[in-house]
């Protein structure tokens, strides 16, 4: 049965969230997936991680508990050992959706040029209520121009699915280096060779809970996101093509018809067409403003 599925690659990195890990294991175990590849890294929990892991270490394809240099490096530990055709990290308070990983697996078997995918942003609360925030003009659609350009929300990691070969092709490593934007260099230097594509389909959840990062870290975050994407101009030679686009953007506040000013900003900033699904007409390319 399992030679239907293609492998999938969940990667938990956790240090010490034990009020909450047992939830993210749940949320992923629980799908039933057939052919899951399930890898738990934790960083030397002092609470009782550890306890919880060894529950459902049957389930597991792999675990470990030692002291590592921190979140990126823990997720480069379980991508080290991983096999899976299509790979995905989730962090020890975030949590699934029921059916994602089916849900994904029928989205990359019915697209075969798609090589990343993005689900519909989604959050939980610390009591695990989970709410969508109001979509933007872009419907959360997003291109390499529009995250040099800081335009818009973050690419939603949780949610985040790629295939191994775009993974190999960008260099098959999590920059450990980094403090906070780990997530945003693997995202640019997969932008090197694919776009991404987004989904109405809801994936995966970010936990808004008490003792996340302050202020502070997300100016750190944000030096370093746009460190990363200085690099990526360089190498791209994009500077021109960047200052296109925001001059682009300028004069289209002045067009008055909404769907002529998307259509034109999509063009510009050549956002893909948005993978949608529906139970009578099954996955579909959403080209809404397609010029």
């Amino acid at each position: 049965m399992t030679d239907q599925y293609p492998r999938i690659t969940v990667v938990t990195p956790s240090y010490n969230q034990a009020g909450f890990l047992e939830q993210t294991i749940i949320s992923v175990l629980s799908q039933g997936y057939p052919n899951l590849e399930y890898i738990i890294i934790d960083g030397g929990s002092s609470d009782h991680s550890v306890e919880i892991i060894k529950k459902y270490e049957d389930r597991l394809f792999y675990w470990i508990s030692e002291p590592d240099k921190g979140l990126y490096d823990g997720i480069q530990k379980g991508f080290a050992v991983s096999t899976g055709e299509i790979m995905c990290w989730i962090n020890s308070d975030d949590l699934h959706h029921r059916k994602s990983l089916k849900a994904v697996a029928d989205l990359f078997s019915q697209f075969s040029d798609i090589r990343w995918v993005m689900g519909c942003n989604t959050f939980y609360d610390e009591e695990g209520k989970s709410f969508v925030p109001d979509p933007d003009r872009f419907y959360q659609r997003w291109s390499k121009w529009r995250m040099y350009d800081l335009d818009g929300q973050f690419i939603q990691q949780e949610s985040v699915f790629w295939r191994r070969t775009l993974w190999n092709e960008a260099g098959a490593y999590i920059d450990s280096s980094l403090h906070l934007a780990g997530d945003a260099d693997l995202w640019l230097r997969f932008f090197r060779h694919e776009q991404l594509y987004t989904t109405t389909l809801i994936l995966a959840g970010f936990r808004i809970r008490r003792g996340q990062k302050s202020s502070d870290q997300f100016d750190e975050y944000m030096t370093e996101l746009r460190m990363l994407i200085k690099r990526e101009l360089v190498l791209s030679k994009g500077r021109a093509y960047l200052r296109y686009v925001r001059f682009v953007k300028f004069l289209a506040r002045f067009i008055p018809i909404m769907k002529y000013r998307h259509m034109l900003l999509y063009k510009t900033m050549k956002i893909t067409p948005k993978v949608a699904y529906h139970p009578k007409n099954g996955y579909f390319l959403d080209k809404k403003y397609k010029l």
